[in-house]
């Protein structure tokens, strides 16, 4: 784990914008099974792509007209509980962060992996979930 004041401010990214930071396993549990509507899931990280494209693009997300009902992260390599508990909302896909879940009533119905984070620009993330969000919101 990482010193907190390493990561104090990469949590800071996501909260000071509207995030809800789920801790441990019952507040990731309680969270995704009891949010109405939509709800966007970041598993955030202290990796480069986090910093540079998945934190950013799930912000800039936010901008346009339509967006989820309720923002949640958790923090991978640091919460353990918490991200153990997400990833199995997560499921069927495989441990992944940083990457971004999004949830319609309960159910996971997009994922965005590490691998389509990795190599793409924060605009081009945020102009991925806001066609999400036409979708689903």
């Amino acid at each position: 784990m990482y010193p907190e004041e390493l990561v104090a401010p990469m949590r800071a990214d996501l909260t000071n914008n509207g995030f809800t930071e789920l801790r441990d396993a019952s507040q990731v549990n309680t969270a995704l099974s009891s949010a109405k509507g939509t709800a966007l899931l970041v598993v955030n990280s202290v990796c480069g792509c986090a910093a540079g494209s998945a934190r950013p693009g799930a912000v800039g997300s936010l901008l346009g007209d339509k967006k989820p009902d309720n923002l949640f992260t958790v923090f991978a390599g640091q919460d353990s509980e918490a991200v153990a508990a997400a990833r199995e909302h997560l499921l069927p896909y495989p441990p992944s962060s940083p990457s971004i879940g999004f949830f319609k009533d309960g159910e996971l119905v997009h994922f965005v992996e590490r691998h389509h984070i990795e190599g793409r620009t924060a605009e081009m993330i945020a102009g991925h979930l806001q066609e999400v969000y036409k979708e689903y919101c």
